[in-house]
């Protein structure tokens, strides 16, 4: 394998060239197939005259042209800027606009939104319509690019600390910034979770990869340990419980790269437990899996969920439960091989034994700062504050308390609204909550509990606040309980709070003003 991030894929058509490389409705698409069409891929793009470091924003599903078009821009040195394919026309454009990305290959209601917006792009010259669809008037069909490329050959990219990938940043706390991912950072977290006792994926394994591939998870633990160890990928372009459950059964997955609110899902079906008889490895990440869940599918569907934290700027993977001498709920595990993780306080130094820190990490699968200037990376040692906050349990795992700036001051007071939502979860009439911190005169900041009430439940405001009071420190209660049908979530499911803030601060702000 080399430095590139798509020689994986080279690597994988020489050793495995008629093994399947993609599963894709009734499509399979060998190792040898997608090799091929990643190079027309990279000759395309170079014949659009695009040069080294030039930025291909990506805005398609779980599809083949996805994992096409993502090894094609990198084997041509180009620089991935992998996008929602969610987002309104204002946020596509944002961050095309703050990328500098000179072409975007988008699902054909993403060309739409792009063209739409075409005056207020400088930098974008092409719109590329994959998946298919059909290329409304200034964009051009994928396929049909790709039918006249050529054989000519594809001139070596180099790789490394170059940039292979710019992902933004979720948001669900400010504004998405854009972390660059080398080659370098990539590679090295596929070879650190590689190095994990017994191995994490074979050649031999057929991965479910219906994370979307645009987020950092999907991205690299899904695709790029596929491509890696030259596994199979069932790609899926959404998660229903029902219909990824008969995937799994048919093509008889062995390994499932999920997110909490997937295993949620699946834990409250009768017929989940013949539908894993062949997954040997179920993985968890991007937030808290609940406890409730976890030991339904361990008891009920017979399989063990391994948690696992990390983050997009280190590529992401950093712990798993899989390091742990048991899994157990509530802890994200060890360390994986290669990673240095310490805990410190707000002045840097680490804590003692026990006491909660800042979660700071140290490996070769940091990024290399935020766009465009490098900012905000890895310290004059190495180190990267997350902003996470964890403590070690008395096995030396780790749990964590919560983001660190997402902590909440009452009058003074640290409060962590992950322990907040665990005891909000408790009430019988309450399926999902958040807990924000929001201005007060009097204590700085008071807690606000959004919450989700189950239907035909009759939960009140006095109610929820009592609840709490059996279990919680009287500064640490909600002031205020706001019901909601629905809380907003990020493509992985993970709350997105500083949305709840917004909301619950310009209500307030209206109050204020008499509005």
């Amino acid at each position: 394998m080399g430095d590139n991030l798509a020689d994986l894929v080279r690597s994988a058509a020489g050793a495995r060239p008629d093994s399947a490389a993609l599963l894709f409705r009734d499509q399979r698409i060998t190792w040898a197939e997608l090799h091929a069409r990643v190079d027309r891929v990279a000759r395309t793009l170079l014949g659009l005259g695009l040069e080294p470091g030039d930025r291909v924003a990506l805005q398609l599903g779980n599809t083949p042209d996805f994992v096409a078009v993502y090894f094609g821009t990198l084997r041509a040195g180009l620089v991935t800027v992998p996008l929602n394919t969610g987002y309104t026309s204002r946020e596509l454009c944002s961050l095309l606009a703050d990328s500098g990305a000179r072409v975007v290959v988008a699902t054909e209601s993403g060309a739409g939104l792009v063209l739409g917006a075409w005056d207020e792009l400088p930098a974008l010259e092409r719109v590329l319509v994959g998946d298919g669809g059909s290329a409304p008037a200034g964009a051009h069909g994928l396929e049909d690019l790709l039918a006249s490329a050529g054989d000519s050959p594809v001139p070596h990219a180099a790789g490394g600390e170059d940039l292979a990938v710019l992902i933004y940043t979720s948001g669900t706390s400010g504004t998405p910034k854009g972390a660059m991912l080398s080659h370098r950072a990539l590679l090295a977290n596929l070879e650190q979770v590689s190095r994990i006792e017994p191995p994490v994926l074979t050649s031999d394994d057929v991965v479910l990869l219906v994370l979307p591939l645009f987020h950092i998870y999907g991205l690299n633990p899904g695709l790029g340990m596929a491509a890696y160890h030259g596994a199979t990928g069932l790609l899926a372009e959404r998660f229903d419980p029902y219909e990824t459950l008969e995937l799994i059964a048919q093509h008889a997955v062995t390994s499932v790269i999920g997110a909490p609110p997937m295993y949620v899902a699946w834990s409250m079906l009768s017929d989940a437990t013949g539908a894993f008889a062949s997954v040997r490895l179920a993985t968890s990440g991007s937030a808290p899996l609940p406890a409730d869940a976890l030991l339904r599918l361990r008891e009920d569907a017979g399989i063990e969920v391994y948690e696992g934290y990390g983050l997009t700027e280190t590529a992401p993977v950093v712990t798993t439960t899989l390091m742990s001498d048991v899994p157990k709920p509530d802890s994200i595990g060890r360390p994986i091989p290669g990673i240095e993780v310490k805990l410190v306080d707000e002045e840097g130094d680490e804590v003692e034994e026990d006491d909660p820190g800042e979660l700071t990490v140290r490996g070769r699968n940091l990024f290399s700062g935020y766009w465009p200037d490098g900012a905000g990376g890895p310290d004059d040692d190495g180190w990267f504050a997350t902003g996470d906050v964890a403590y070690a349990d008395d096995d030396d795992d780790l749990c964590l308390v919560d983001r660190r700036q997402e902590l909440i001051l009452v009058s003074g007071f640290n409060v962590y609204p992950r322990e907040i939502e665990a005891v909000l979860l408790e009430h019988p009439g309450i399926t999902e909550a958040a807990a924000i911190g929001i201005p007060d005169p009097y204590t700085g900041e008071a807690v606000r509990a959004v919450v989700v009430v189950e239907p035909g439940a009759l939960v009140t405001t006095e109610g929820v606040i009592t609840h709490c009071e059996l279990s919680l420190a009287r500064f640490k209660c909600p002031s205020t309980v706001e019901f909601v049908a629905e809380l907003p979530h990020g493509a992985t499911g993970k709350v997105r709070k500083g949305q709840l803030r917004a909301a619950a601060e310009a209500a307030q702000a209206a109050a204020g003003s008499g509005a």
